[in-house]
């Protein structure tokens, strides 16, 4: 028998501190987030657009009607470390917290590709979307929820692959029904694909993205921004900014670090360093880069 626990990992239901806390550290993506606020606000709570076209034009334009049955699918893709996976999972507490509303976050499990028994991948992925549906429809617009598949291309690769198994399309072929299912029989839903290979998934899949973002690594001038973040508080002249910014960004090897390489690695890295007698400087952070060099880019295996 399949549970939840086959299914999902552990709920995250929002507003939650800790999860504020994460969202506010995905410095230099203010770009992204205030685009993604206002795409996943409106699918979530579809009658705020509504609202507005009445409070704007004292009518219900027909562009918002059509706007109202977009795909309630977005779609992340970029390199590793860039923030994909956490942005999914807590940019809906800024919601949570605007509206005064419940947020449920729900993140597919990989157990739900099966182990490739015949029929099962379509199963466990039908189940799945049926347990969303029946969620949402018991909280209504009480309660928006949105479902995080992360590697989706794992879970949603072409089906135009020459390699690809008959079970893999029929589990894609599930995962485009569950989409239009939730499209079609239930409002307040989001799904939010992350992927590292964009080229990867299924152009029906694509088609169906009422958002796609790009996520890249860190320009010179995020880099700035993360950097003084992590280390607020640390004598670090112009200079000496400038100067760690450089060493993080491509040089010679063509990729600059990634946003958990400076989060996980270099900050960690330092502070360790540090303990329990050093204070944290500019050469001790330099040194740590240089010793934690940036993941190389995730390249696809012929």
């Amino acid at each position: 028998m399949t549970t939840n626990q086959d299914l999902f990992d552990d709920d995250l239901d929002l507003p939650d501190p800790f999860a504020q806390q994460r969202y506010a550290r995905l410095v230099g993506l203010d770009h992204i987030k205030t685009r993604l606020a206002k795409e996943a606000e409106l699918i979530l709570q579809p009658d705020l657009l509504e609202e507005w076209s009445l409070r704007t034009h004292q009518t219900v334009l027909p562009a918002v009607a059509r706007l109202a049955h977009r795909p309630p699918l977005i779609i992340f893709a970029g390199d590793v470390g860039t923030g994909k996976t956490t942005l999914a999972e807590t940019f809906a507490d800024a919601i949570a917290r605007r509206h005064r509303i419940d947020v449920r976050v729900k993140r597919l499990s990989l157990r739900a590709r099966g182990t490739g028994a015949v029929g099962e991948m379509t199963r466990l992925i039908g189940t799945a979307f049926d347990v969303i549906l029946h969620d949402a429809r018991a909280a209504g617009s009480k309660r928006p929820t949105i479902l995080v598949i992360d590697q989706a291309d794992a879970l949603a690769q072409s089906r135009e692959a020459s390699q690809m198994h008959h079970e893999d399309r029929a589990g894609v072929n599930a995962l485009i029904r569950g989409i239009s299912q939730v499209a079609t029989e239930a409002s307040g839903v989001l799904v939010i694909m992350c992927t590292n290979r964009i080229g990867a998934l299924d152009p029906a899949i694509r088609r169906r993205a009422a958002a796609e973002f790009d996520f890249s690594r860190p320009d010179e001038n995020q880099r700035t921004a993360i950097l003084t973040d992590l280390f607020e508080g640390v004598p670090l002249s112009p200079s000496d900014v400038k100067h760690l910014v450089d060493l993080t960004g491509p040089g010679d090897r063509g990729y600059g670090h990634t946003y958990s390489d400076l989060v996980d690695r270099v900050l960690a890295a330092t502070c360790l360093a540090a303990y329990p007698t050093r204070p944290i400087t500019a050469e001790l952070i330099a040194e740590q880069i240089l010793i934690c060099p940036p993941t190389p880019p995730f390249t696809a295996q012929p």
